[in-house]
């Protein structure tokens, strides 16, 4: 697998009067709908691309839901969800209050087949 990166000039936002540097950035080579998706996977299985979608549409309800019920979704090796908070301080614990939540998102850990799956690619310039 190849991931191509291109070279972007950044300044230093906590130093603005630092020199800029140079980074790579990594230049997506595409986007997969999710009916692509479903064709491939009913290629490489026996289950065809109306019953992936039907799965594939059932999952994506429930991994919300089960994060709005506060749990962590577990995937085996491909990985975790969670959410994550953002919020502001308050003075002592009694005045803490849920009105202080000021953002939430939803965060992923990959597992180990992710990780490997990561650890394999090969970048090349674009």
């Amino acid at each position: 697998m190849s991931v191509k990166f291109n070279v972007v000039e950044r300044g230093n936002p906590s130093n603005p009067t630092a020199p800029k540097k140079f980074y790579p950035s990594i230049t997506a080579s595409g986007r997969k709908t999710m009916r692509q998706l479903m064709g491939r996977i009913s290629e490489i299985s026996t289950v065809s691309s109306a019953d992936t979608a039907a799965v594939i549409e059932a999952f994506l309800t429930v991994i919300p839901q089960e994060l709005a019920e506060g749990n962590i979704v577990e995937l085996g090796d491909f990985g975790s969800f969670w959410l994550k908070i953002s919020s502001e301080g308050a003075e002592s614990e009694a005045e803490v209050r849920a009105s202080q939540i000021t953002n939430i998102l939803p965060r992923f850990n990959p597992g180990k087949l992710f990780k490997n799956t990561l650890a394999a690619i090969q970048f090349e310039k674009a």
